[in-house]
């Protein structure tokens, strides 16, 4: 790893600290209550290039890495735009375009890179289902080839963007599990053309991000083109485990963003607030608990920072991404928790967005994947016995 100032790394995150200090707190405010996409935001990273940092030059994109992404996820995150910094990347320009570029034909990229870098289409990727949970080898959702063709029947649950994604990569079972050896195969992956009459899209309402819909998707005999495959068939599994480790790093890029900017904006007001005739900040019950926090979240940047490189490398890096992104969700949950109790009474009010951030933090602790799944799997290479 490098930890010099790299002259490309600096642009990016001057850049991201740019577009943050345009769409910052007050912007995501007024679009989490109005329950409104944000377009310009989303047409503000197209410009910059963010959409494309992943995607290869041939196909208009900036052709970097994991590196790249994670510090613009922070960066933006962290500079203003709180999960939106993650939330309006991770699924377009980081697991789809990781996805297309790894195992799509040259067709597919043709198709849909050039797009994705220009910023002028969405995918929304559906893995998620309410009898599956966290157990994806489970899905339900059945792809069966009838000539050229598959035929989709199934349904998806909280699946970010579907509501007004061009595309989404569906997660099949092309061979029923109890008809293959090991639970990884006979899964498959397609890429949708959510315009189809036979998908029908429902909203959730829930508890923040309001700024973007997830949703119930249902899938009712939809005929997609086997040309549409992404990946070969029934072995979809290990392309898609290919575009998990960029989420969770992705997630791990939010918890550290979103907890330095709450951080960030409790210790200018423990600097300005006065009790007793001096600032809140001079008393350490308000400092240490925050600056330990700050030093947890510093720490965890530091390991997915080399998850990104590994990542980059093309090593293995399923450890690391999880210890980042749980312990960063820690740290950065820890951050925004004391940045409210800093502001006290005010914490509370939506006029300092601190409540926000909390409600938005907390989904880290689920997404992508649950805290618990996370130390499963880093205890298992730790050397516990497998408990799932």
């Amino acid at each position: 790893m490098e930890f010099s100032s790299d002259p490309s790394h600096r642009l990016i995150e001057s850049t991201a600290a740019e577009i943050a200090a345009e769409y910052g707190p007050a912007y995501w405010r007024e679009k989490e209550e109005q329950g409104e996409f944000a377009q310009e935001y989303w047409d503000a990273l197209a410009d910059a290039d963010f959409h494309g940092l992943l995607i290869p030059e041939e196909y208009g994109g900036a052709e970097m890495g994991m590196q790249e992404m994670g510090l613009a996820m922070e960066t933006l995150c962290a500079e203003g735009c709180g999960m939106a910094g993650t939330w309006y990347l991770v699924l377009t320009a980081g697991m789809a375009a990781v996805g297309i570029t790894k195992h799509g034909t040259p067709e597919q990229k043709e198709r849909f890179l050039p797009d994705i870098a220009a910023g002028d289409r969405n995918f929304s990727i559906g893995i998620t289902e309410a009898k599956a949970g966290t157990n994806t080898l489970n899905v339900g959702t059945r792809a069966e080839q009838d000539g050229d063709e598959y035929i989709l029947n199934g349904e998806k649950a909280w699946i970010t963007f579907s509501d007004r994604a061009d595309n989404m990569i569906v997660v099949t079972r092309t061979t029923p599990k109890d008809e293959v050896e090991k639970g990884t195969q006979g899964i498959s992956l397609f890429i949708v053309d959510m315009d189809d009459p036979n998908i029908e899209v429902s909203p959730i309402p829930k508890h923040a991000m309001n700024y973007s819909q997830s949703c119930e998707v249902f899938f009712e005999d939809v005929r997609v083109p086997a040309e549409n495959l992404l990946g070969e068939r029934d072995e979809g599994w290990w392309a898609l485990v290919d575009t998990l480790n960029p989420e969770r790093i992705g997630f791990a890029a939010a918890g550290t963003g979103i907890g330095k900017l709450a951080a960030n904006t409790a210790i200018e007001y423990a600097n300005e607030r006065e009790v007793f005739g001096t600032p809140i900040g001079t008393h350490q019950a308000v400092s240490f608990p925050l600056t330990k926090a700050y030093a947890r979240m510093e720490t965890a940047a530091l390991m997915r920072q080399k998850a990104e490189w590994l990542y980059d490398q093309g090593e293995p890096c399923g450890y690391e991404t999880n210890v980042a992104k749980a312990t960063a969700v820690e740290a950065g949950i820890e951050a925004v928790k004391q940045s409210m109790q800093a502001f006290g009474g005010w914490g509370y009010a939506k006029e300092y967005d601190v409540e926000r951030w909390w409600r938005e933090i907390n989904l880290t602790r689920l997404a992508p994947v649950t805290q618990q799944m996370a130390y499963n799997h880093i205890g298992q290479q730790i050397g516990f016995p497998k408990s799932y």
